[in-house]
């Protein structure tokens, strides 16, 4: 079977110390399996696909196409995981200005007034369905959007009507969200009990706005799937989820490396790197440990932060993902005048000047610069791929947390702001 992906880390001395983790590795991949490490009560995404409900589904897929053939607009309400992950893989599949007839718009993942008054503002003459994603229903950037998407949906269309247009994905047993979805009647999908938001998107989370979106969701699941497999083998050597953890360790540990830059060459993969920010960041960024996760579009951002990655403080190392092919092509044309001096460049394409960029700064990095790299290659962005590609991110994210001895799946000190926030907004009990 071809492989899927492939790792180039000879861009630093990482190589000559992969056979240090073996042993650790090992011991790390038995407690995954065995769901026994800190936080074995969140791992219910390894193994996702070998217990999906096929019932649920095909409901996701029977919904969706009422969406897609029965309104302009899907909202989809979260934070988080809530909507990262289906908004990365939206995006890294179309891009971002895919011709289509339902736009997808995300709404509860900011307070900001100007934003959400923009959004309501829109939709006002828009015929729009709403994805609520929440687990409690008590996420309060969420919480708020939803009440002012449902008052508007209801003002518009009235109570009756609107319960065909709203879909949640929450908690099976418990929670406000669910309450809400039983007193009115709305559809509701599971956010299972075992999986936390950032690894989520497998399940309803990221399923159904991508079948809303029009793409092929059992697709998406297999490639997932084949990760799970690709992915279990606890040879250091055949594991490639798992050295590419061991890489970012070592950066971490060996190198004194604080900062993981994720690089992408496309703009419409800048929401994967989004979700890898928080996918990482909330994943081991506990007991004063971890790595920080920061992200650059390139060529975009050579012309900002190229300079610093270059010639800055050696505190970072590189993450580069590259597809081999691109979603479209442009030819640069012949110009008579030449006044731009690029007729050295006719008849090439886009993408191909891309991949010379891409070249040109992996070698200006990783041997003038000293900046270790990293390059993760995929022949294609297709629904099969990503579903691979992200499936490898999450297994190699709970390996690299275990290897920092922490709990991969918590994440406590997003409740301090919360608390500070609520006491100051004079919530009872704060």
């Amino acid at each position: 079977m071809k492989e899927m992906l492939f790792i180039n880390y000879r861009h630093s001395d990482f190589k000559d110390h992969l056979n240090d983790y073996a042993k650790k590795v090992k011991e790390i991949d038995t407690i995954i399996k065995n769901k026994s490490g800190r936080g074995n009560d969140y791992l219910g995404w390894f193994d996702y696909t070998d217990h999906l409900n096929k019932e649920e589904i095909e409901q996701i897929k029977k919904d969706a196409k009422y969406v897609r053939d029965n309104f302009e607009v899907l909202v989809v309400c979260g934070i988080g995981g809530s909507y990262l992950g289906a908004r990365a893989a939206i995006e890294a599949l179309g891009g971002l200005n895919k011709k289509d007839k339902l736009e997808i718009i995300f709404l509860g993942n900011t307070f900001s007034p100007t934003y959400t008054y923009q959004i309501l503002d829109y939709l006002k003459d828009k015929k729009f369905a709403i994805n609520v994603v929440s687990k409690s229903g008590t996420t309060t950037e969420t919480a708020i959007a939803f009440r002012l998407l449902r008052n508007l949906l209801i003002e518009k269309i009235g109570k009756e009507n609107a319960k065909k247009a709203i879909y949640a994905t929450t908690d099976k047993e418990k929670g406000i969200l669910k309450e809400l979805c039983d007193k009115e009647g709305y559809q509701r999908y599971i956010l299972p009990d075992d999986i936390g938001g950032r690894y989520s998107v497998f399940t309803p989370v990221g399923l159904f706005p991508l079948a809303c979106a029009g793409y092929n969701i059992h697709v998406f699941l297999l490639g997932c799937k084949r990760g799970y497999y690709d992915f279990d083998d606890d040879e250091l050597l055949e594991n490639k989820a798992y050295q590419y953890a061991c890489f970012r360790d070592y950066m971490y540990k060996n190198k004194g490396k604080s900062v993981e830059l994720f690089v992408q060459y496309e703009p419409h993969l800048c929401q994967l790197n989004e979700w890898l920010k928080q996918l990482f960041a909330e994943s081991e960024g506990k007991e004063h440990k971890g790595l920080f996760p920061a992200s650059v579009n390139f060529s975009t951002d050579l012309h900002s932060l190229g300079q610093f990655i270059q010639e800055g403080s050696p505190i970072l190392f590189e993450t580069i993902f590259k597809a081999n092919t691109s979603l479209h092509d442009v030819t640069i044309p012949h110009d008579e005048e030449d006044f731009d001096q690029l007729n050295y460049l006719e008849n090439k394409t886009l993408n191909y000047v891309n991949e010379m960029a891409f070249e040109g700064t992996l070698k200006a990095h990783a041997e003038q610069g000293n900046v270790p790299c990293m390059v993760i290659y995929l022949e294609k962005v297709d629904e099969y791929s990503l579903g691979y590609l992200m499936y490898f991110f999450m297994k190699a994210c709970a390996m690299s947390a275990y290897l920092l001895d922490i709990n991969p799946f918590n994440q406590p000190g997003v409740e301090i702001y919360k608390k500070n926030m609520f006491h100051l907004l004079g919530k009872k009990g704060y």
